[in-house]
């Protein structure tokens, strides 16, 4: 099909390093959310990845109890979606993709805000323990001043004396809170730009399949 890139094979360049083709011109396409099968996250993302599709599935390591032993296995910190870069002038491809159910937006794909998509970005690369969390609106915002996760923003929540640091996705209003030590908080009243924009509002209406 006309402006779809190759798939790269395993001997050439990361398919991570490949700026897609896009019908408007720019090198790099905006992100969006894929909405996908139950327990099919792994699978999406790797065929897209085969493809030569920039995806982008965030993980964490759980604990789940057998009868006879307990074995940490790596789950999707936002179930049943997987985030990818592509033109959706250029959907076709994106849509054919087997496990997929529909993109993310309102009756056209929709944006993820890179501003957040970055946010949950650092969480992964700081290697602190993160989980899924409910998705907050509003709190006490702060930002960190230390730490692997120095210069992140987010809504800070106590848990047992604990303190977590909520970052969130508007578009698919989920959260992922990390836990972070109190002194590397610093109350602020407004947006600082890095890397997180509290400012992205979700739109009215109901989430659609976009086809």
């Amino acid at each position: 099909m006309a402006g779809l890139p190759e798939a790269p094979s395993a001997a050439s360049v990361d398919a991570r390093d490949v700026p897609l083709p896009c019908a408007n011109g720019n090198a790099s396409p905006p992100w969006f959310a894929l909405r996908v099968r139950s327990r099919c996250e792994k699978a999406v993302a790797e065929i897209l990845r085969g493809k030569g599709y920039e995806e982008f599935l965030p993980l964490y390591r759980s604990r789940n109890c057998w009868s006879d032993r307990l074995k940490e296995v790596d789950l999707p910190l936002f179930p049943g979606y997987v985030f990818c870069r592509f033109d959706p002038l250029q959907r076709l491809p994106i849509l054919t993709t087997p496990g997929l159910v529909s993109i993310v937006g309102f009756k056209l794909p929709q944006p993820v805000d890179e501003a957040e998509l970055e946010a949950v970005r650092a969480v992964m690369k700081s290697g602190l323990p993160a989980s899924p969390w409910p998705y907050l609106k509003t709190g006490q915002w702060i930002r960190i001043d230390c730490g692997a996760l120095d210069g992140l923003e987010g809504i800070v929540v106590r848990v047992k004396n604990r303190y977590r640091v909520v970052v969130s996705v508007t578009l698919l209003e989920r959260s992922v809170a990390v836990e972070i030590d109190r002194d590397c908080i610093c109350p602020v009243s407004r947006r600082c730009g890095v890397p997180y924009r509290h400012d992205a509002q979700n739109q009215n209406g109901q989430l659609s399949a976009v086809r």
